[in-house]
């Protein structure tokens, strides 16, 4: 399965048309056919980044699936929703992920993924992307798989888990996107403990040998994490 990933700066007059291009138009032209579902369609939380933007998930469920996805937009019956979409924002930033062998959602059912616009309380998704050093793309996912995810793991079970990881990606071959990048989709399961993260210092002994913020150093140093809130209507939230 393929995801695409978009990062979608937003003309700020033409909020709601282009949130309502993608609920009215995108989620229920992509369930005519099997091929693509919407997954998420999340903003910066305020306060966290740039405004008026946005961050959509779509999974294609194989290569020859992605294929005629394309053919679509760009000369099909998407053709005049894309160009709709395209007065509705300045820019968009692309990407074509795939799951690492052990991410934890490969058990993603792509029939089950809602089509249709419910109703449901906002969430809250960590997006954490690593780039790691050079040549040290295996090493960083071989740490995050035996050190990173048992640690968050280990916070659920003794009742102290701030975030939940969902799936873990990297850039498909070929795909727009640095080479060397990681990305962590995570959602945040104690919203009330994030103002933790604000307003004090990591203390030292979770930086300490042998914890994650420590250890994860010898693969990578440049990392970005982004808060993301999902739309009411989000087909997976």
């Amino acid at each position: 399965m393929l995801f695409v990933h978009e990062v979608h700066r937003v003309v700020g007059a033409r909020e709601d048309a282009f949130e309502a291009a993608y609920r009215d138009k995108w989620l229920p032209l992509l369930a005519k056919s099997d091929d693509a579902r919407l997954l998420y369609f999340l903003h910066h939380a305020h306060g966290s980044g740039r405004a008026y933007v946005a961050v959509t998930v779509t999974a294609v469920r194989d290569g020859a699936a992605y294929e005629r996805l394309v053919e679509r937009v760009q000369s099909g019956d998407l053709r005049q929703w894309a160009a709709e979409v395209d007065r509705a924002r300045h820019e968009v930033a692309g990407k074509l992920l795939v799951q690492v062998p052990w991410s934890p959602w490969h058990d993603l059912d792509l029939d089950a993924v809602p089509t249709d616009a419910g109703d449901h309380p906002l969430t809250i998704f960590m997006e954490d992307t690593a780039w790691p050093h050079e040549a040290m793309l295996d090493e960083y996912l071989d740490a995050a798989r035996n050190h990173y995810a048992p640690s968050l793991e280990e916070s659920r079970h003794s009742g102290r888990a701030l975030l939940e990881l969902q799936a873990v990606f990297q850039t498909a071959w070929g795909a727009a996107g640095r080479r060397r990048e990681v990305v962590l989709w995570q959602k945040v399961v104690e919203p009330q403990r994030i103002t933790g993260l604000l307003t004090t210092e990591v203390p030292p002994e979770y930086r300490a040998p042998g914890t994650w913020m420590h250890d994860a150093l010898r693969v990578r140093d440049d990392w970005e994490s982004r808060l993301l809130r999902t739309a009411s209507w989000s087909p997976l939230y």
